[in-house]
């Protein structure tokens, strides 16, 4: 019942249409673990068509290393960048929900209430 009542609040339930009209032909899942430093392996994913990247892992000075394209950021709530600048307006970002407790914290997100 409570996420019902959230995705009710949502503005929309479905994806961007930019990001609909996307062809995901070759596909890549960033993580954050650092495997890649060092392995100046970013050329090759920014050819990715969709590049998703996980939690909250620095792009900026890694470039070389993970590349800078980034077509969706999927990150539990305690991983949500904390200022709107740090949301790319190019990506989607995605809370992942599994705890009760992000569950309130996207119904404040979305009524914009303190927690």
């Amino acid at each position: 019942d409570k996420l019902k009542d959230l995705l009710e609040l949502l503005p929309e339930h479905d994806l961007p249409e930019d990001l609909k009209s996307k062809h995901c032909k070759r596909c890549v899942v960033v993580g954050s673990g650092g495997i890649l430093h060092g392995s100046e392996l970013g050329h090759l994913l920014n050819q990715f068509d969709i590049v998703i990247r996980l939690n909250d892992a620095p792009v900026q000075g890694y470039t070389d290393h993970v590349g800078n394209k980034t077509t969706i950021r999927m990150t539990y709530p305690e991983g949500a960048p904390l200022s709107e600048h740090e949301y790319s307006p190019a990506s989607l970002f995605v809370a992942v929900l599994f705890k009760s407790v992000d569950f309130n914290w996207l119904q404040a997100m979305v009524k914009n209430e303190t927690l």
